[in-house]
């Protein structure tokens, strides 16, 4: 992915991390520096058109990485790129991958809820062009070495087939514990992870219960929502009026009742019923 602009210049190195500043990376001595705004402009555009070719290439409706995201948000983004000789002498990007820190409830193998925060892989791109020749594996080890961390530690935002295939190739990720979020851990994601906490019973809707099935081939695209409502059963059917009124007549009076009626100055109930049968007076008319 080309740019009008020098790529070379502007990140000296072949892998470049950004963080949510977007500063400019520390420059080669004897290099031309041009203004920092400028700088930090540039490095602006990049991050939004790499979010723009990701967003495409996932059949999203809109794209999840950009400068003004990545700003609002503790995220990092790594930057690969070529460093092959361009005819325009500017240079180019090959990817990119987006990780950061989140607070999740995760299921284990028992179905208990645990709190964690683990580092979670949010956005992963390499351009079409320059795909099978081991940048993304380039990218992806590079960001393991430099976050410290094993890949069944890893916690991923609702990965595409090929992300899933590339980590079944490079990594030997295959088996993945059910959760009821978008988020997917393979087994031994716990085995070196913190517990913030065990949950009795997470907040709602991630206190329903996962099926034990295998997750789907292809997952559901993925939207700037925070998640689909869960599924609710079928509302309990209304009681038939003749039931109701049957119920009714057949429940025993309150003893309280029975009480009040004994010592209604107004007398029996049958005498009440004789009484408000006598016509009334044409004073009570009006």
């Amino acid at each position: 992915m080309e740019f009008p602009f020098d790529v070379d210049a502007l990140f000296p190195e072949r892998i470049t991390v950004l963080d949510q500043h977007l500063r400019p990376p520390a420059r080669r001595p004897g290099t031309t520096t041009p203004a920092r705004v400028d700088l930090q402009q540039q490095i602006m555009t990049i991050v939004d058109e790499l979010g723009k070719a990701s967003a495409k290439a996932q059949h999203l409706p809109a794209p999840i990485t950009s400068a003004l995201r990545m700003q609002s948000n503790r995220h990092v983004i790594y930057v690969l790129k070529d460093t092959s000789a361009r005819p325009a002498g500017k240079g180019a990007i090959i990817g990119f991958l987006k990780v950061g820190y989140k607070k999740l409830f995760v299921l284990d193998d028992r179905e208990a809820h645990n709190e964690v925060e683990p580092l979670c892989i949010l956005d992963f791109y390499i351009h079409e062009s320059v795909q099978r020749h081991g940048h993304g594996r380039e990218l992806f080890q590079y960001m393991l070495q430099k976050e410290r961390v094993e890949p069944h530690q890893l916690a991923i935002d609702r990965p595409s087939p090929k992300l899933l295939k590339f980590l079944n190739k490079h990594y030997n990720l295959e088996t993945t514990v059910p959760q009821v979020n978008n988020f997917v851990i393979f087994e031994g994601f716990f085995a070196h992870q913190h517990l913030l906490k065990v949950a009795v019973e997470p907040p709602w809707p991630l206190n329903r219960a996962p099926r034990r099935a295998t997750p789907p081939a292809h997952p559901p695209p993925r939207s700037s929502s925070l998640g689909n409502s869960p599924d609710r059963g079928p509302l309990r059917p209304f009681v038939p009026e003749q039931e109701l009124l049957r119920s009714l007549r057949l429940c025993p009076p309150h003893p309280t009742a029975r009480l009040l009626l004994a010592t209604d100055p107004g007398g029996s109930p049958a005498q009440r019923r004789r009484t408000s049968s006598l016509p009334r007076s044409d004073e009570s008319r009006y």
